[in-house]
């Protein structure tokens, strides 16, 4: 124990003489005139770009995520020009004389560069944790370059692997791809986002045609991205050939839905059965496709809820798509009218009433027929189209409404359930009692 202190008293002696040295040396006021130059100038050309640049103009036609990114980098120009002109005086200094001499501007451009790249990185992140991981390994690893001891924990990261078949794993490995794997990912959503907004955008593809091209453009992007990012670090894919066994397995098993509802929705866009904005009723359920996803479809209906069916249930169930081929909609009304009405009359009033409604299709004239004389009067039946299935209970209701007024002018009535009780030899068969609240 009274070894350690010792070690430690004398480690923060000869530091304190190092720095002393340092603050003593001529040479150090020269790298802190030097900075104080470059942040001049870093502070006039960060003025100088704002004047010149309108930044609620800047890469309007850009994503969203990059024009975000570029207008932080012009934002952090300042910071970029401070770090470049330190790098460049810390250069010529090293050639020009000792490197010791030019100790304070290297500190100097690697905690501008750490800042510049926590601030760039965190610019396109939401998430808080990933945020203060990124700004805490940046600040890790600028304090072991400034200590020289970066190459040394490199080293040490690299000293422990694993290896699995031809493949050897190690920490430094593994944190390399899952920071390329990031970026990587990243530059692929921004691509796909892209993409998809050209393809939407264009109005010779049909709504399903789009949606299995975005999809297409996805997945492609993403497989070449992580190819790309294993690549990169030096993985080779051959070896995580020992693995398609075992992967194999889990998406037989645990994944098998997954893959189901995957390939159903991709035999969905193939053969356009459904498509966004399809009227569609899918067991009791009525509304309009809003979104058509990698494992289900989004039903919106008319209230507010929004239905997600797996893609598997298009495929293996009943559907009922109202705009499959054409979005022209019968409607059926079923009525009835005591047997003191013409029924000649009523049809002809039907048929008028349906006529009248502004959706009513004029090209083809609304039907009325009789279906049955049955035992409390005669049962009709009013067809007749619309152009959309939209509204379609709304539409029944306004000419139901309309055909009851009808009924009222002309004295027709709508006949309702009647039962007649005969009592014989005058009085009831079992004596009732009536009791009176108190």
């Amino acid at each position: 124990m009274d070894m350690d202190l010792k070690d430690l008293m004398e480690f923060l002696q000869t530091t304190a003489r190092s720095v002393g040295a340092e603050i003593a040396s001529p040479w150090f006021y020269l790298q802190f005139g030097l900075m104080l130059g470059a942040a001049g100038i870093a502070w006039a050309s960060e003025a100088a770009i704002r004047n010149r640049i309108d930044m609620t103009s800047l890469a309007m036609r850009w994503p969203l995520p990059l024009r975000h990114f570029i207008r932080v980098l012009v934002g952090s120009a300042s910071t970029a020009v401070f770090t470049f002109l330190v790098i460049v005086e810390r250069v010529v200094m090293s050639h020009a004389t000792w490197p010791s001499r030019s100790y304070l501007l290297m500190v100097a451009a690697k905690l501008g560069l750490a800042w510049l790249v926590i601030r760039l990185v965190t610019s396109v992140l939401r998430n808080a944790f990933i945020v203060k991981l990124v700004s805490v390994t940046a600040w890790f690893v600028a304090a072991l370059s400034i200590i020289g001891q970066l190459d040394a924990t490199v080293d040490l990261l690299d000293s422990f692997a694993i290896v699995l078949g031809g493949l050897r794993l190690t920490p430094l490995l593994l944190i390399k791809a899952g920071a390329l794997l990031i970026i990587a990912l990243w530059l692929t959503n921004i691509a796909s986002n892209f993409a998809e907004s050209r393809i939407n955008s264009t109005a010779d593809l049909t709504p399903s045609v789009q949606v299995l091209l975005i999809k297409i453009i996805r997945i492609g992007l993403l497989t070449v991205a992580v190819v790309i990012a294993l690549d990169a670090v030096g993985i080779n894919l051959s070896a995580l050939a020992v693995f398609s066994g075992a992967v194999g397995v889990g998406i037989g098993i645990g994944l098998q839905k997954i893959v189901a509802n995957f390939i159903s929705g991709i035999i969905l866009l193939a053969d356009k059965s459904v498509k966004p904005g399809d009227l569609v009723t899918i067991g009791d359920n009525t509304g309009r496709i809003s979104a058509m996803k990698t494992r289900y479809i989004s039903v919106a209906a008319g209230d507010g809820r929004e239905f997600l069916v797996p893609n598997e249930d298009l495929v293996t169930q009943k559907v009922v798509n109202w705009t499959y081929t054409d979005k022209n909609t019968l409607v059926k009304i079923a009525f009835g009218t005591n047997y003191d009405a013409d029924p000649r009359l009523v049809c002809k009033l039907a048929a008028e009433t349906a006529t009248a409604h502004p959706r009513a299709q004029k090209g083809k004239p609304p039907n009325c027929i009789l279906t049955e004389f049955a035992e409390a009067g005669m049962k009709f039946s009013l067809t007749f189209w619309i152009a959309d299935p939209d509204g379609m209970d709304n539409v029944k209701s306004d000419v139901m409404l309309a055909l009851w007024d009808a009924f009222k002018r002309e004295g027709i009535r709508v006949p309702y359930p009647v039962r007649e009780i005969r009592v014989r030899g005058g009085a009831l068969p079992v004596e009732t009692t009536v009791e009176v609240p108190s």
